[in-house]
């Protein structure tokens, strides 16, 4: 059976205890248990032994515990925002290309990720044409406050009309808008891609109407004002509309110069070059062997020839 990350962080630590020290250990654990505290349960042996090698205080060892504590539920609490958010994909302020976008006020932008919007339920308009990064900046905020512990969702407008309108066919229109008003921040993106019937469009009004002045929203379109009776088609809702959405309003305007397309026709990058293959080194020839030389003649046979003749 395959151990857990915790029984394998704490097996080595916990290996060199003794008995006495096993059954404190085994106490303290319980009593996380109850007070549902795991990660003091798991890291206690190791930062103990920490605390005896570098000779801490008791203090600052209960210090220690509890920071990884907090910092653990943390990470547990903004993963849970992240995921509560619905993104379609997950983009940080951090990944935005500022020097493709240098139009774009990055300093304001990275100000309104700090969260004060949030708390005074000011709304953050993002214009612009297709491409020019309105998603991704309005998910950047979003993923901004989900960190700061705040509950966000993402959603199309046209598919909060959507559900809005099943919800009233279904008679529970009431808790659908109950449910929508108890987010911290409501992401509303692509505002103006499909016009909206009448009974859509007053539904989503409730839901901006209900948040006005108390949460704030975020809302992306391609349209300018002045073209937003093409979505909501009753020139005075969309005039009531427009007049919540725009007070207070952070309004930021990401151009015409679609991001997308320029990365589509900016050419590929040329390949390194491949380095030409070094040839391997031919041997040296090896020079044939002499040739032996030839054994000389016996002095006897030499002097036997010369008296015969």
């Amino acid at each position: 059976m395959s151990q857990s990350p915790v029984s394998r962080s704490t097996a080595g630590p916990e290996r060199h205890l003794g008995e006495q020290q096993s059954l404190t250990v085994a106490a303290i654990r319980s009593y996380c248990r109850q007070l549902r505290m795991p990660t003091i349960a798991a890291q206690c042996v190791p930062l103990s032994q920490d605390a005896l090698r570098e000779n801490t205080s008791h203090l600052a060892f209960l210090e220690a515990l509890l920071r990884e504590e907090v910092e653990e539920r943390t990470g547990h609490a903004i993963a849970n925002r992240v995921r509560e958010a619905r993104l379609p994909r997950f983009k940080t302020l951090e990944e935005f290309d500022f020097n493709a976008a240098p139009h774009l006020p990055a300093p304001r932008i990275r100000a309104l990720a700090d969260g004060a919007y949030l708390s005074r339920g000011e709304p953050i308009l993002l214009i612009g044409d297709c491409g020019t990064g309105k998603t991704h900046l309005a998910t950047g905020l979003c993923v901004a406050a989900c960190r700061q512990r705040k509950r966000a969702r993402f959603t199309t407008a046209a598919a909060l009309v959507n559900e809005l309108v099943e919800a009233q066919h279904d008679n529970q229109l009431t808790r659908a808008l109950a449910r929508w008003s108890r987010f911290d921040l409501l992401v509303l993106d692509e505002v103006g891609y499909v016009p909206l019937a009448e009974q859509g469009a007053e539904l989503l009004f409730q839901v901006v109407a209900e948040r006005a002045e108390k949460a704030a929203v975020i809302v992306t379109t391609n349209l300018p004002f002045s073209e937003w009776t093409q979505v909501f088609p009753n020139p005075r809702l969309c005039k009531a509309i427009l007049d919540r959405l725009t007070d207070r309003a952070h309004i930021i305007e990401t151009g015409t110069d679609s991001y997308r397309f320029r990365r589509t026709l900016a050419p590929a990058p040329l390949p390194a070059p491949v380095p030409a293959p070094v040839p391997a080194p031919v041997p040296a020839p090896v020079p044939p062997p002499s040739p032996a030389p030839s054994p000389a003649l016996p002095a006897h046979t030499a002097s036997g020839n010369s008296t015969q003749e």
